[in-house]
């Protein structure tokens, strides 16, 4: 295996598995979240600007094993990862924070299914970002994945919406987004 390209937090998903394709069933091991790699829409959108930091917290895993596991399997030294914080899972985090106030199921307006839309060769994203322009003051919109979409809620979070994700069951998120602060 090349060493060309180092295996670090801030590697992006596309770029590891371009220089390393024989890694994607060990990034898959690692979460079944990260299944979701053999989605061509995805693979082709979301790993092209995913770091591995942001896919861990996608995969509710710590960045530490997520990086051990990809540098052993690709034949790079691990040494120094003993000085990395063997951090929190993300998900033990959001779960100790506890939903916004802001979070009222009963105020939900619009439901997207990430899944069906992926499946039928859609991203969400475009459906997602209009749907929140057409939401009125407190109401809601439900993105339901298989995965926490973290850039999503990055780029949400950007354009001044506030957004929380939910693991409504193992494998089944919820992300509630209201528009504007």
């Amino acid at each position: 295996m090349s060493a060309s390209l180092p295996i670090t937090p801030d590697t992006k998903v596309g770029e590891l598995l371009e220089a390393y394709p024989q890694l994607e069933e060990v990034f898959v091991r690692q979460s079944p979240h990260f299944k979701a790699l053999k989605n061509p829409i995805l693979r082709r959108t979301v790993a092209k600007v995913a770091t591995l930091a942001k896919a861990a917290q996608m995969g509710g895993i710590p960045i530490r094993q997520l990086i051990l596991a990809l540098r052993q399997a690709a034949g790079q030294p691990t040494e120094e990862l003993a000085a990395m914080a063997a951090d929190e899972s993300p998900a033990a985090t959001l779960a100790a924070a506890g939903p916004p106030d802001w979070l009222d199921t009963s105020r939900v307006r619009v439901t997207i299914d990430a899944e069906a839309l992926l499946a039928a060769g859609e991203h969400p994203l475009g459906r997602v970002q209009h749907a929140v322009r057409e939401l009125a003051e407190g109401d809601l919109l439900c993105l339901q994945s298989a995965f926490r979409p973290i850039p999503l809620v990055e780029l949400l979070e950007r354009g001044g919406h506030r957004a929380y994700v939910q693991e409504a069951a193992p494998g089944a998120y919820r992300t509630y987004v209201v528009r504007g602060k």
